[in-house]
C-alpha cells in the first residue's frame, strides 16, 4: 500500500530566458509551500540567478532544491537572462535523460521552449506538464484566429477583423499578429514541436488566476478541451524585500537608492516604464519616448534595455542615444530616474508612489501590474503581447493604448516599423496619470483586481485550491500505479 501522505516529487525544468525562467522558479516555490518536494533542474551558470532565493526558502523550511546538470564536453552553458524563444537548449537533452534514469519524479514541469523534451518524457514514461508562460486569454484569441479566420481574405494588414467565438468583442489587425499566425511557412518545425509537446503532456500550468479572466479560463477547459491548472499570480510568493530585489538578476541600481527616490514622491505620481528583458528599440524610438515623457511633466522611472542603430544591436549603456542633456535635466529637476539593464520590478510596482506602468504587455509584466494594483499604458511589440493588450484595455479596462500597431521580432533583426511619436507618448501618460474620471475608474478597477489576486493565492482561494488539486491528482496517479 502506498501512502497518499508521502510528499509528491515534482521536477521543474525552466527555460534559460528570464521571462520564462523567473515565473517557473516562483511556481516551484509555490508547490513547495504546499508540501511537494520541488527540484529545479538547471545549468551551473543559470543557478546563480536564483540560488540565494532558494537558500532562503530552505531556511524557512521549504523542501526545495536545485539540481545542476553536468553539460556535455565542449557544450556551451547558456547564461543569458535575455535569451529569446528560439534559443537552442538541445545540449541539455542527454544530461536531463541521464538524471531521469536515476531519479524518476511523480511529474516534471517543462517549459514549452524546450521543444525536444516531449520525446524524452514519452520514452521514460514520466508524466509531463507544460509551462507556457502566458495566460488563458491570448491562447483563446490565437486558437480562434488559427481555426476560424481566413487571414488571406483580409485585404490589408491594417483592416480590423473580429476574432470569432469569444466571450468579448475583440478586434485585431493582421499587423498585430505573430508572423507564424500570418504565414504558416514560418517556423513550421518549431510550431509542430510545440504542438507535440502539449499533446504528449498531462496538461498545462498557467500563471494566472480565475477571477482575472474567468470566461477565458472556462473557455480553455471547456471549448478548447485543454487540461489546465491556473495557479497564479506566482510572483506573490515573493514576500520579503530581498526576494523582490534579487528576483531574476541583481539590479543595476541598489535597492536603497531606488526606494529613497520613490519615497520622495507623492502617492500614484510616478510612471514606471519598462519593455521587458528581450525588446530592442531603435535610437529614434527611445528619443521619442524621452521627449514624450519630458513633455508629460510626470515623474517616471525608466528601465532602458538594449537599443540598436540601423542593423547593429548594442547595449544601451554603450551609446549616447538620448537627446542632449535629457538625463542631466531629469536628475536636476528630480523628475526622472533612469535605470539601465535590470530593475527590481516587483519592488517598484508595489510602491505606493507608482501610479502607472508603460509596458510592452509581456505576460509577467501584465500580471505583476494588475497584482500590484497599477494601471497600464500598453505598448505591445512581439509574442502574444497584442492579445494581452486587448485583455488590459478592452476586457479589464485598466489601460490606455499608446498606439502601437506593428508586431516585430523580439530581437529587432528585421526592419523596424511604426515608430510611436512623442505626442502619442505624452498624451497617453497624461491620460493615465491624470485626475480625470476615466483615470480614477481605471485605478479603482485595478485595485479591485489586485485584491482578488491576493485572495486567489491564499488558503481558500482558487489558485491555492488548484495547486492542491494537482498535488492530489498526482498522489492518486502514483497510488494507482503501485496498486
Amino acid at each position: 500500500m502506498v501512502s497518499t501522505n508521502e510528499p509528491i516529487q515534482i521536477f521543474f525544468f525552466p527555460f534559460v530566458g528570464g521571462g520564462h525562467q523567473i515565473p517557473m522558479i516562483d511556481t516551484a516555490r509555490v508547490f513547495a509551500s504546499h508540501g511537494s518536494i520541488s527540484t529545479i533542474i538547471t545549468t551551473p551558470s543559470n543557478s546563480i540567478h536564483f540560488k540565494n532565493l532558494i537558500t532562503r526558502d530552505q531556511q524557512n523550511g521549504l523542501n526545495i532544491t536545485i539540481h545542476t546538470l553536468t553539460l556535455p564536453h565542449n557544450s556551451v552553458d547558456i547564461i543569458d537572462m535575455f535569451s529569446g524563444p528560439m534559443t537552442d537548449t538541445s545540449n541539455l537533452l542527454e544530461p536531463l535523460k541521464q538524471l531521469l534514469l536515476l531519479q524518476q519524479p511523480d511529474c516534471i514541469v517543462v517549459d514549452m521552449f524546450h521543444r525536444w523534451a516531449g520525446e524524452v518524457m514519452d520514452d521514460l514514461g514520466i508524466k509531463m506538464i507544460v509551462f507556457t508562460g502566458n495566460g488563458c486569454f491570448p491562447r483563446c484569441v490565437h486558437e480562434n484566429i488559427r481555426k476560424h479566420v481566413q487571414l488571406e481574405n483580409i485585404s490589408s494588414d491594417y483592416e480590423p477583423f473580429i476574432v470569432p467565438n469569444l466571450p468579448d468583442r475583440i478586434e485585431m489587425t493582421k499587423s498585430q499578429l505573430p508572423i507564424f499566425l500570418r504565414d504558416h511557412s514560418v517556423f513550421p518545425d518549431r510550431l509542430k514541436a510545440f504542438k507535440q509537446l502539449e499533446e504528449k503532456s498531462f496538461g498545462t500550468i498557467i500563471n494566472s488566476f480565475y477571477d482575472l479572466e474567468p470566461a477565458y479560463a472556462d473557455y480553455v477547459r471547456k471549448e478548447l478541451g485543454q487540461k489546465a491548472w491556473i495557479v497564479g499570480p506566482v510572483s506573490l510568493c515573493n514576500r520579503s524585500k530581498e526576494d523582490k530585489t534579487e528576483r531574476g538578476k541583481v539590479s543595476t541600481i541598489d535597492e536603497k537608492s531606488c526606494l529613497n527616490w520613490l519615497n520622495s514622491k507623492k502617492a500614484n505620481s510616478v510612471l514606471y516604464v519598462s519593455f521587458g528583458s528581450l525588446a530592442s528599440l531603435p535610437h529614434e524610438q527611445l528619443k521619442e519616448i524621452a521627449y514624450g515623457l519630458e513633455a508629460s511633466d510626470h515623474s517616471f522611472i525608466w528601465v532602458v534595455g538594449k537599443t540598436f542603430n540601423s542593423s547593429k544591436i548594442e547595449e544601451s549603456g554603450s551609446a549616447n542615444f538620448l537627446l542632449d542633456g535629457f538625463e542631466e535635466r531629469m536628475k536636476e529637476n528630480e523628475k526622472g530616474l533612469i535605470i539601465r539593464d535590470w530593475a527590481p520590478q516587483l519592488l517598484i510596482l508595489e510602491h505606493v508612489a507608482v501610479g502607472g506602468f508603460l509596458t510592452h504587455c509581456g505576460w509577467n509584466s501584465t500580471l505583476e501590474a494588475v497584482s500590484s494594483g497599477v494601471p497600464m499604458i500598453t505598448w505591445p511589440l512581439s509574442a502574444e503581447q497584442f492579445s494581452n493588450e486587448k485583455l488590459v484595455t478592452d476586457v479589464l479596462k485598466v489601460g490606455v493604448q499608446v498606439g502601437s500597431k506593428e508586431w516585430v521580432f523580439w530581437n529587432a533583426e528585421t526592419e523596424w516599423k511604426g515608430t510611436v511619436g512623442r505626442k502619442n507618448v505624452e498624451l497617453a501618460v497624461k491620460k493615465l496619470m491624470g485626475k480625470s474620471e476615466e483615470a480614477e475608474k481605471m485605478r479603482t478597477r485595478v485595485k479591485e483586481i489586485a485584491r482578488k489576486a491576493r485572495i486567489a493565492v491564499e488558503e481558500g482561494g482558487t489558485s491555492y485550491a488548484e495547486v492542491d488539486a494537482l498535488i492530489e491528482e498526482l498522489k492518486a496517479h502514483r497510488v494507482a500505479l503501485k496498486a
